[in-house]
């Protein structure tokens, strides 16, 4: 029988074969929602996989390329004082712990130093890490010993300082390491605060939600306890980015991410992806990240060297490195470091005795953030740059992950810098424009520039004017002309008259050039190493022009590729070049005849360690007859600096040095160089003003006194010019005499070419006529030529000439 059909029945409670029909179009709306969401999440859940496979399937980020100064190369008889070692070590983040047993410590007892060295990789391969002990005794190295084989060491090298680093299209600063280079406490204090149950979980850990609930609940919302795993954490940290909102749709990807990531890899592959990617901190534009970075950054160590508390910190600040600065908010840093340790000493990570030792260290971060400067010296990278431009387009190297070494000295750049600085600022005057300078060091060894200054404002870029600016460079290229000259023994030695009087060189055309000297008088009849000495314009122009001009030009082209016009006004230096240019001109005297092309490169590893390129090879020997000339240039100009325009220094103390160089200045005082160098290192420096006003400008009181608050602090060796090939003689006038004899002079003659012997029989100085006992016969200053008609008498003395006072310019160009 039909049931009877109630009108008034509730329309939701309709049957139909005895259940409700609400309950079937919920079960239909659950279907269609679960349709759609699965419709949804798989296509989501392969996207999501696929962008786990492209940013971590291979473990490849972007690694920037860092750029490093040279290892320190000490070994016995090395110039070096303890505050260069200091800043050296400074330089390279060592801290004096008083021990100097862990890598990257050092500790000062006395004169001597014990230090323990990182191991690195240099050009040449692996350099082992090392713990010695070095001497140092009269401003030298006296001794360096391997205190764990307890032997004397021929030589050991410092690893070195990072000076740059080029990043990619990101900001990141980044380090890669092995699981197995991190250290064991860091890895298991890390699971045990934040992941305890990272071995078991697939990514979510839904035991530590549930108590991050509890407490937030229990609390009252007052309390919020984190529950991201490590790798919810490494999922953020690395597709989700950092510094964002916290939002639901963030939250629901970054599980979603963390299920993937568990699925897919192994949790040593997770947790070494963990330790190269986490956010620690940031530095401007720059965003460190990975424990390596985070470990240089805030300690300035390597991962090896950290203390258990250091750790503690690492580990605590990854939760909020803003938040939990120690360097803005040591007081919540240092909560959150105990924390850390507490958690680690309950886990049984660390015994009674170490925790309550690192509860009560110091935070232990640097005043200053480590080596990650994106570049602190943009003079030298500069020049680093547009050496490597030939072989490594920019874009190749930014984030390739290279290791580029350059040949940079930490302590020469400081002491270049500072002598800059202090210099200028001594030299300012109100009534002329703002000085500028530009400055290269080298090595007169290696050819490694060792530092560049390219403004007064030494850590900001822009216009390098090391490399960049070419002015006038006046009579820095006299040494030039005479090394032609004395490339001829046969016709031109040190001890060869010149005349300096006035010159008329005929330029065609009914034109003359008329140089003068710099005090507008003329010396007579000088020798030659007096004529450099002095820098006489006349008697230098009448040499070049019987060596030729257009060797002189040849000559430049030889030895540091500049372009000059062979024309006579380039003997006294019409030519417009950078200090660099210089630098590698001058490079060829001070090696001793060597030609070694400057280098601010040593060489490039890839991201591996091998060797790409290198730059550092071994210059060819110096040709006999180049040495012995370059060495004759040496002598003269070590004369500069004993008698002539460059003997201010002496007043300054650095007559130790037995240092060569030049003076220069250019027309009006504009440009002021001066080029010196060591036994060594070799400076160049240009100091002028970027309009090219005149500024009343002299070679010696201005570049001058830059090279020498450089050489005041820089340790470096005495020159000692090479004897070989050379034949030291007493001579007066054109002759070769004994020693004794009245107003001999000792020169250095081309052996074979050392001028006719003439005995020397001294009379009773009353038989002597008047005007011949006259002047010191020691004063070389009071010596003259024989007479053109020959020997009239053996001793001629002309009269004794005045020296120009301190200030007078260097001879200036045409």
């Amino acid at each position: 029988m039909p049931v009877a059909r109630n009108d008034e029945a509730d329309p939701d409670t309709d049957y139909e074969d005895g259940a409700p029909a609400w309950r079937g179009w919920l079960v239909k709306a659950v279907l269609a929602l679960l349709g759609l969401g699965l419709g949804f999440l798989i296509p989501y859940m392969l996207y999501l996989n696929h962008q786990v496979s492209q940013r971590f399937g291979a473990l490849q980020w972007q690694v920037p390329t860092r750029v490093y100064a040279r290892p320190l190369l000490l070994s016995p008889g090395l110039a070096m004082d303890a505050a260069t070692l200091k800043t050296e070590l400074a330089a390279s983040a060592y801290r004096d712990d008083g021990a100097g047993t862990l890598p990257g410590t050092y500790a000062v007892e006395g004169s001597g130093f014990t230090i323990s060295s990182r191991g690195y990789i240099d050009v040449d391969g692996r350099v082992p890490a090392k713990r010695i002990r070095v001497s140092l005794t009269g401003g030298r190295v006296g001794s360096v010993r391997d205190l764990d084989k307890d032997q004397a060491l021929k030589a050991v090298r410092l690893d070195p300082a990072r000076i740059a680093t080029l990043y990619g299209q990101k900001q990141e600063e980044r380090r890669l390491v092995r699981l197995e280079d991190v250290p064991e406490l860091l890895v298991t204090g890390l699971q045990s605060v934040e992941d305890r149950d990272f071995a078991r979980h697939h990514g979510i850990d839904f035991s530590g939600i549930a108590r991050a609930l509890w407490v937030t609940l229990k609390s009252g919302g007052k309390v919020r306890q984190g529950a991201s795993t490590i790798t919810q954490q490494l999922a953020r940290s690395g597709l989700l980015g950092i510094g964002k909102e916290v939002t639901p749709a963030r939250k629901f990807n970054e599980i979603l991410y963390a299920i993937i990531l568990d699925a897919r890899y192994d949790k040593r592959t997770i947790l070494e992806a963990y330790f190269n990617q986490v956010y620690w901190g940031q530095r401007g534009n720059q965003a460190i990240h990975g424990v390596s970075a985070a470990a240089e950054y805030w300690f300035g160590s390597d991962l090896e060297a950290l203390s258990t508390e250091q750790i503690a910190l690492l580990i605590g600040i990854v939760k909020g490195p803003s938040y939990y600065d120690p360097r803005r908010h040591p007081e919540r840093a240092l909560d959150r470091r105990n924390l850390a340790l507490r958690m680690m000493h309950e886990s049984k990570l660390i015994d009674d005795a170490e925790y309550q030792r690192a509860l009560q260290a110091p935070l232990g971060v640097t005043a200053t953030p480590g080596l990650t400067a994106a570049n602190r010296f943009p003079a030298y990278v500069d020049l680093v740059r547009r050496q490597l431009a030939r072989d490594y387009p920019e874009g190749a190297l930014q984030g390739a992950g290279l290791t580029v070494h350059t040949g940079m000295s930490p302590s020469a750049q400081a002491y270049a810098e500072g002598a800059a600085t202090r210099a200028l600022k001594s030299l300012e005057r109100k009534d002329r424009p703002p000085l500028q300078v530009g400055m290269v060091v080298t090595d007169v060894h290696d050819g490694d520039v060792l530092a560049v200054v390219g403004s007064r404002d030494v850590s900001q870029p822009g216009f390098n004017r090391a490399v960049e600016a070419k002015r006038p460079v006046g009579s820095l290229l006299k040494p030039f002309v005479y090394l032609l000259a004395l490339a001829q023994p046969d016709r031109w030695s040190l001890a060869t008259w010149v005349d300096d009087s006035p010159v008329a060189v005929r330029l065609g055309k009914n034109r003359e050039w008329r140089p003068d000297n710099s005090d507008n008088r003329s010396h007579g009849t000088v020798r030659m190493i007096d004529a450099l000495a002095h820098s006489y314009n006349q008697a230098t122009v009448r040499v070049g022009m019987q060596v030729d001009p257009q060797r002189l030009a040849q000559l430049l082209k030889v030895l540091a590729g500049i372009e000059a016009q062979p024309n006579p006004a380039l003997i006294l230096g019409s030519t417009d070049q950078s200090p660099y240019a210089m630098a590698q001109l001058y490079q060829f005297l001070a090696s001793g005849g060597e030609i070694q092309p400057l280098h601010a490169v040593r060489g490039v590893l890839d991201p591996d360690g091998k060797l790409l390129k290198r730059y550092d090879k071994t210059p060819a020997p110096a040709q006999p007859g180049d040495s012995l000339a370059a060495n004759l240039v040496g002598v003269a100009l070590q004369d500069v600096v004993s008698n002539g325009t460059g003997r201010g220094l002496l007043a300054d103390g650095l007559g130790r040095l037995k240092p060569a160089g030049k003076t220069g200045t250019t027309n009006d005082g504009r440009d002021s160089w001066y080029a010196g160098y060591t036994g060594d290192h070799l400076a160049v420096v240009w100091v002028g003003n970027d309009q090219n006003q005149q500024a009343g400008l002299y070679g010696a009181t201005h570049a001058m006194r830059v090279w020498s608050g450089l050489f005041s602090r820089l340790p470096s060796a005495p020159l000692r010019v090479s004897n070989k090939g050379m034949d030291w003689q007493w001579v007066v006038g054109d002759a070769s005499t004994d020693a004794g004899c009245p107003g001999a002079r000792r020169l250095p003659f081309v052996v074979g070419f050392v001028p006719a012997y003439r005995s020397c029989v001294i009379e009773p100085p009353s038989a002597l006529p008047d005007e011949v006992a006259g002047p010191s016969p020691t004063d070389p200053a009071t010596q003259e030529a024989p007479k053109a008609s020959g020997w009239r008498r053996f001793f001629g003395l002309p009269p004794k000439r005045e020296d120009p006072p301190a200030d007078t310019p260097a001879p200036s160009t045409p």
